[in-house]
């Protein structure tokens, strides 16, 4: 499967993963309702204490409609929050925000979208700077819609830019973000991704404390750390610093890999369940999958309430 890549946006990210996984003979049916694997694993009982919000990522829904139909599919299917990507365009952000307000669907969260082909860790003081102003936008988007969050891809480590000087910049760039955060009182919240940055549960845990602030905390993405890790080994690691989740699932292949859809790959999802428990999570997840359209939808609502809340 095609990595994410700076000069990539996260949707065609996700568009070519889909085209990889139909190139790899798995077919879209990997991803249309169908029953669940277990149906032992269905009897289980959701952790005491797991109360988590149920989103999905604005890419999802269908295209065509118009946003405030969007909104309101979400509801219809069971979502009760949206993450929405950066909007620059003020009438197009005032549409999002009637569109939440007349659904009751909250856009809990603001998917930054110049992390990868402006890098903060860049050497070069113009790229830096529009991946700022990209998160500048994001941090005001997220006040409008009443969010708490802006997702931020911190780094990108490649030839041109060494783990050393991804980690220095990168930080030196987000404390200069913080007064806008302050300020608007919104969380950036850092994503592990394969950006060949924060390959450990232990790094990512340090690179947020130095920080010494509240409002720098972890988004977890529950199907990035398959590849290299175990998500109930990263959720007990990074503890009370996830304020946010992305909800993926992978598949280890002979010849590769593959995203597939929720329940349909390698995670171990009571683990997971039980490790959310265990840290006390009380935030939101959202599913970050291929778009489609109600029946894919209430397919994947129900997988979440199945195989995270616990639900039969």
């Amino acid at each position: 499967m095609p990595k994410e890549v700076p000069g990539t946006s996260r949707r065609d990210f996700l568009k070519s993963s889909a085209a990889a996984i139909c190139a790899a003979g798995i077919s879209r049916n990997a991803f249309s309702p169908s029953p669940l694997a277990s149906a032992a694993d269905s009897a289980l009982p959701a952790p005491d204490g797991l109360s988590i919000k149920k989103g999905l990522v604005l890419s999802m829904l269908p295209s065509k409609l118009p946003v405030a139909d969007r909104f309101k599919l979400a509801r219809d299917t069971g979502f009760e929050v949206i993450q929405a990507p950066t909007t620059s365009d003020t009438n197009h952000a005032d549409e999002i925000k009637a569109a939440a307000d007349s659904s009751g669907v909250r856009v809990d969260s603001v998917m930054n979208m110049d992390h990868w082909k402006f890098p903060l860790s860049s050497s070069d003081p113009s790229v830096v700077e529009t991946s700022l102003q990209g998160m500048r936008t994001s941090l005001h988007n997220a006040k409008l819609w009443g969010s708490d969050a802006v997702l931020l891809v911190p780094a990108v480590v490649n030839p041109q830019t060494s783990y050393k000087d991804a980690w220095t910049r990168s930080q030196a760039q987000i404390r200069s973000l913080l007064p806008l955060a302050e300020e608007l009182k919104i969380v950036i919240a850092i994503e592990e991704v394969w950006n060949k940055f924060l390959l450990s549960p232990l790094e990512m845990v340090t690179y947020i404390s130095e920080f010494k602030t509240p409002l720098i905390r972890a988004w977890f993405d529950v199907g990035n750390v398959v590849a290299y890790g175990y998500p109930q080994d990263w959720i007990h690691t990074l503890g009370s610093s996830i304020f946010k989740v992305h909800l993926k699932d992978f598949r280890r292949k002979e010849d590769g890999y593959a995203w597939v859809n929720l329940g349909d790959g390698d995670i171990d999802w009571p683990a997971v369940r039980q490790a959310f428990a265990d840290v006390g999570y009380r935030g939101s997840a959202i599913a970050e999958l291929e778009p489609g359209d109600e029946p894919y939808l209430r397919d994947v609502s129900r997988r979440i309430d199945h195989l995270l809340l616990g639900k039969s």
